[in-house]
């Protein structure tokens, strides 16, 4: 687990979400325990090489930054429990786009590595810098006749 209860209450706190402070130990600990394994599963795993997990500051920063992490997703499962762990179909990818025959159309980009995964713009802008683009485009070698290498 990223962090602790305590840290995290004061944190949330300070921030105006009395949440954390109000919920029972158990139910807090639930919370930060899921929010920490999908920072785990989505972010961590994916740090660049050269940075550290739990020890790793950003300038600026006064927490490691899976500990922050941590302390925003644990918020949003406190809420809602079980938020980062949803379960998605591909039917829950699209919209209605017509009436008369009946028209669906693909929203957002259902194709890449992690569409189906809930995210948080706060989480995905602390480690925008730091993590590797799972659907960049990457380096490969073609030869003449089209055949990859």
């Amino acid at each position: 687990m990223y962090g602790s209860i305590a840290d995290w209450r004061a944190y949330a706190t300070a921030r105006g979400n009395s949440a954390p402070a109000d919920a029972t130990d158990a139910l807090a600990t639930a919370a930060l325990t899921r929010a920490s394994d999908y920072i785990r599963l989505r972010y961590t795993a994916n740090l660049l090489p050269s940075y550290d997990a739990v020890t790793f500051t950003p300038s600026g920063s006064t927490l490691p930054l899976t500990e922050e992490a941590a302390y925003i997703a644990a918020n949003l499962e406190l809420a809602t429990p079980g938020f980062f762990s949803k379960t998605y179909t591909e039917a829950e990818s699209k919209v209605l786009t017509g009436v008369g025959s009946i028209k669906w159309a693909v929203t957002g980009n259902a194709g890449g590595t992690y569409a189906y995964m809930p995210t948080s713009s706060l989480i995905d802008a602390l480690f925008e810098p730091y993590v590797i683009d799972r659907d960049a485009d990457g380096f490969f070698f073609k030869s003449i006749g089209g055949q990859c290498a």
